[in-house]
C-alpha cells in the first residue's frame, strides 16, 4: 500500500501493542484520496479488522467516508454512526481525517494508520485541523490534538510553562496546544496514562509541509464565506461594467419562442398574417406552472413554427414577427393603479398576465413566487450576479434604482413580508453606495452587502448566506419564509404595474475578450443573437466560444441564428477550452466546493457506468448545476454533462 499518497495501515506489532488493553471497537476508515478512483472500498478497514480479530478484539462496528477531513461533509455522516456501546474509536486515515474524528467524538479516538511523508498534494480538504505528514503520528498519545501544528513550538513531551491564560507566549492569539492536550486526556480519563509515556523525540529530518498548510488556512477562509463551498472565478467585469445602457436598434424580425419559461409552453394564439402590436399576448400560458408571451416589436406575423431554441438546442414552436418599426403599443399596455391601491390578488394578477419569469435565468413564473401559501418574513432581492464577466444587473441596479424600490415594495405588499433585503457583492461599490443612499429612509429595507463569491446568486446559497437558514431537501425558498426574486426581474414588475407594459425587452450584457467593444444593451425579446454580436462589430477571431449567459451556467451556442429570451442576461464570446478530459485522481476538489456538500466524483464515475440508481441514492437530484466541480477539476471531466445525464435517465425511471 505504499502507493497510496496519505496514509498506511500500522505494522501488525504496533497495533497489537495498540489494542492490548482496548475492547469493543468502532472503525472509521478514509477511502483514500490522490489515487486513481475507483468506485471500490479501500481494503485497510477489513484488514484491521482481521487484526483485531486475531488478539480477540470486538469491533461492534465500521464506516468508510470519502474525504474523512472534510468537517462539514464528516460532521453530518457520523451524527448517528458511531453506535451506543463503543469504548474506543480507531481511525484508518492521515493525520487530519484522525484529527477531525477527535474532535467530533466523545470517547477515545486512536491512530490505526501513519500519515506518509511525501512531497505531493496534502491537507487539501476544509478542515480546521493541519497536518505536517511528518510520519510520526502523536494522536494517539496526545488525545487527537496534534502537538506539532497546533504547538507554536512543535513540542511532543508536555508544555512549554509560557502559557498564559491559555494563550500560547510565542503567538498570543493561539490557544495553547498542551493545555487543550491536557483537558482532552483528563475528561477521557487518560492523563495518567500519558504521563507515564516513556520521553518522545521527533525525528527533524521528516519533510515540513508548512508551505501547504499555508496555503490551506488562506483558501479556507474564502471558501467557508457565507455558505460551504463555492468558488471564485476571475470576475472579468473591466470589460463592460463601466458602460452604460444603450437601447438596441430596432430589429426587423423577431423569432419569439414559447418557451421561455419554467413549465409548460405557451400555446401560440396568432396566426400568419395577423397584424400585432408592441405589448400584444402572443402565446397563452399552458398551465399553472406557465407564463404567457407578448410581441415585443409591431408588425405582422410571417409564420408560426418551430425554430431553434438557444438553451435547448433542439427546436420550439415560435412565433416569427416582421416589425413595421412603428413600435405601436397595443391598446392593453395601460399603468395601473399605485401598487398601494392595488390588492396582493390584484398585483399577481397583473404580474401573471405581463408574463413575468425569473430574469437571473431559471425563468420560474413570478406570480406563481407570490402565492407561496406559507407565512413569508423577507423578500430577498438577488443584485449578486455572481457569474463572471455578466454585468445586466449591475448597470439595472445603477441605472433603474427607483423602479426597483418600487417593485420590491409592491412585492413585499403582495405577500406580506415585513421586509425587504437587497443583496449585492462587494464587487459592486458603485450599486452599493447608490441603493444605500436611496433606502436610507426605508426601515424595512436593507441592503447587504456580501462578499464576492460563486454561486452566491442560487437561491439556497443566498439564503443561507443572509438568513443563516438551510431550505429542506426537496423544498423550497417560501419553506424557510422568503421569497427570493432577481433584479431584473423586479423592475419588470414595475413596469408591469406603472405602465402596464409585459415583458418584451431586458438588460442583457455582449462582452467577452474576444468582442471587438462590449457593452450593456437594452434588448427586444426575440433579437437574433448574431445582430447583437455584429452590432458590438464581432468577434476579434475563429478561436472563440459564445455562449448565452456566463462561463459557468451558460450555454454554448454553436448556431448563433437563435432568439435572445426572457432569461438571456448576456452574450459572450471567450476562449475555447482546449483542455482534454483524463482520469479522476479522487482529489476530493469537488466535494470541497460543491455547495449543496454532494459528492461530484461520483456522479461522474456512476454515470459512465450507467448506474442512474447510484446516482439517485447518493442525492444527484439535488444538484444545481453551477458547475463549480467542472471548474475546480483537475482531471477536467466534464462533471455536470454526465449529471444531467444521470437526472434525464432517473426521470424516465418507472
Amino acid at each position: 500500500m505504499e502507493n497510496y499518497t496519505k496514509y498506511k495501515l500500522k505494522g501488525n506489532e504496533e497495533l497489537a501493542s495498540l489494542l492490548a488493553d482496548k475492547d469493543k471497537l468502532f472503525v472509521i476508515a478514509c477511502n483514500k484520496c490522490f489515487k486513481e478512483f475507483e468506485t471500490i472500498d479501500e481494503p485497510d478497514c477489513g484488514e484491521f479488522e482481521k487484526i483485531a480479530a486475531e488478539h480477540g478484539k470486538t469491533v461492534i462496528g465500521s464506516a468508510k467516508v470519502d474525504f474523512l477531513c472534510n468537517k462539514t461533509q464528516t460532521g453530518n455522516k457520523l451524527q448517528d454512526m458511531i453506535p451506543e456501546g463503543t469504548e474506543h474509536v480507531f481511525v484508518i486515515s492521515c493525520g487530519l481525517g484522525i484529527q477531525t474524528v477527535a474532535d467530533m467524538a466523545e470517547v477515545p479516538v486512536y491512530a490505526a494508520s501513519n500519515s506518509l511523508n511525501y512531497t505531493g498534494h496534502h491537507g487539501m480538504a476544509l478542515t480546521k485541523k493541519r497536518c505536517d505528514a511528518c510520519a510520526q503520528c502523536y494522536l494517539n498519545v496526545t488525545g487527537g490534538v496534534c502537538p506539532i501544528v497546533d504547538c507554536s513550538k512543535s513540542l511532543v513531551n508536555g508544555q512549554c510553562g509560557g502559557a498564559k491564560n491559555g494563550k500560547c507566549e510565542v503567538d498570543p492569539d493561539k490557544d495553547c496546544a498542551w493545555e487543550k492536550i491536557n483537558k482532552k486526556l483528563e475528561k477521557q480519563g487518560r492523563l495518567e496514562e500519558f504521563l507515564n509515556q516513556p520521553v518522545q523525540v521527533r525525528d527533524y529530518s521528516k519533510t515540513n509541509f508548512k508551505v501547504i498548510n499555508d496555503y490551506v488556512k488562506s483558501i479556507r477562509e474564502e471558501r467557508f464565506a457565507g455558505y460551504y463551498g463555492g468558488v471564485h472565478p476571475s470576475e472579468r467585469k473591466e470589460f463592460s461594467e463601466h458602460i452604460t445602457l444603450k437601447r438596441f436598434p430596432e430589429p426587423k424580425t423577431v423569432v419569439i419562442s414559447m418557451s421561455q419559461h419554467l413549465g409548460a409552453p405557451a400555446n401560440p394564439i396568432v396566426e400568419v398574417g395577423d397584424a400585432v402590436k408592441v405589448g400584444q399576448k402572443i402565446g397563452e400560458a399552458a398551465g399553472f406552472i406557465s407564463a404567457p408571451v407578448h410581441s415585443s416589436v409591431s408588425g405582422t406575423v410571417v409564420a408560426v413554427e418551430p425554430r431553434l431554441h438557444a438553451t435547448r438546442g433542439s427546436e420550439v414552436m415560435a412565433v416569427v414577427i416582421e416589425s413595421d418599426g412603428k413600435n405601436t403599443l397595443h391598446e392593453s399596455v395601460k399603468p395601473n393603479k399605485d401598487f398601494e391601491s392595488l390588492t396582493p390578488d390584484e398585483i399577481i394578477e397583473i404580474v401573471r398576465e405581463a408574463g413575468i419569469v425569473g430574469m437571473g435565468g431559471a425563468g420560474f413564473p413570478t406570480s406563481v413566487k407570490l402565492k407561496p401559501n406559507k407565512p413569508i418574513e423577507a423578500i430577498l432581492l438577488n443584485g449578486c450576479e455572481c457569474e463572471p464577466f455578466l454585468t445586466a444587473d449591475h448597470r439595472v441596479l445603477l441605472e433603474f434604482t427607483d423602479d426597483i424600490l418600487y417593485g420590491l415594495k409592491a412585492m413585499m405588499k403582495t405577500v406580506d413580508a415585513q421586509k425587504g433585503i437587497i443583496v449585492i457583492e462587494d464587487n459592486k461599490p458603485d450599486a452599493v453606495a447608490l441603493m444605500e443612499e436611496k433606502t436610507a429612509d426605508c426601515d424595512n429595507i436593507q441592503v447587504v452587502v456580501a462578499k464576492t463569491k460563486y454561486p452566491q446568486g442560487a437561491e439556497k446559497m443566498l439564503i443561507k448566506r443572509v438568513m443563516g437558514r438551510q431550505v429542506p431537501r426537496g423544498g423550497l425558498p417560501a419553506d424557510v419564509g422568503v421569497v427570493v426574486s432577481n433584479i431584473s426581474t423586479v423592475k419588470a414588475v414595475s413596469d408591469a404595474i406603472q405602465k402596464g407594459m409585459p415583458l418584451i425587452e431586458r438588460v442583457a450584457s455582449v462582452t467577452g475578450e474576444k468582442i471587438k467593444n462590449p457593452g450593456n444593451y437594452i434588448v427586444k425579446i426575440g433579437t437574433n443573437v448574431k445582430e447583437l454580436i455584429d452590432y458590438c462589430g464581432g468577434v476579434t477571431d475563429d478561436d472563440v466560444l459564445i455562449k448565452m449567459g456566463g462561463p459557468m451556467m451558460g450555454f454554448a451556442l454553436p448556431d448563433l441564428n437563435v432568439p435572445m429570451m426572457k432569461g438571456s442576461n448576456g452574450i459572450i464570446a471567450i476562449d475555447t477550452d482546449q483542455t482534454q478530459e483524463v482520469a479522476c485522481i479522487k482529489c476530493g476538489r469537488c466535494m470541497d466546493v460543491c455547495p449543496m456538500e454532494l459528492s461530484p466524483l461520483y456522479f461522474a464515475k456512476l454515470a459512465d457506468e450507467q448506474d442512474w440508481v447510484g446516482m439517485r441514492d447518493r442525492n444527484v437530484m439535488d444538484c444545481v448545476e453551477c458547475r463549480c466541480c467542472d471548474y475546480i477539476c483537475s482531471s477536467k471531466i466534464p462533471i455536470v454533462s454526465k449529471i444531467k445525464a444521470g437526472k434525464n435517465a432517473i426521470r424516465g425511471m418507472k
